[in-house]
């Protein structure tokens, strides 16, 4: 199965220091999305940069194809909502410390 990963950016820079409640409400259901893929064995890995400027995350993910891969990353409660905006890019692991490269 192809590897995908798609990077997030807030859509509202100064989200990450004055979130509003619906913006911390999608943060959440966000997170539980992350949470479900890997409980089915979609995700690799998530998170993101711990700077408040210019912060970005990534979602690192299987997917058959490219439609699928898109339909992971737009099915995202906060790219879905405009929260986040993301790109998607293929995506190949090369060394990793648990075993994931090929």
């Amino acid at each position: 199965m192809a590897q995908w990963l798609y990077r997030i950016v807030p859509s509202r820079p100064e989200m990450v220091a004055d979130a509003t409640p619906d913006e911390q409400r999608i943060v959440g259901e966000h997170f539980a999305y992350l949470v479900a893929l890997r409980d089915r064995g979609v995700l690799v890995i998530a998170g993101r940069t711990q700077e408040t400027d210019g912060t970005f995350g990534i979602t690192i993910f299987e997917a058959d194809d490219e439609p699928a891969a898109r339909e992971v990353m737009n099915s995202d409660p906060a790219v879905a909502a405009g929260v986040f905006v993301a790109s998607l890019h293929p995506y190949r692991i090369a060394v990793a410390r648990d075993g994931l490269e090929d």
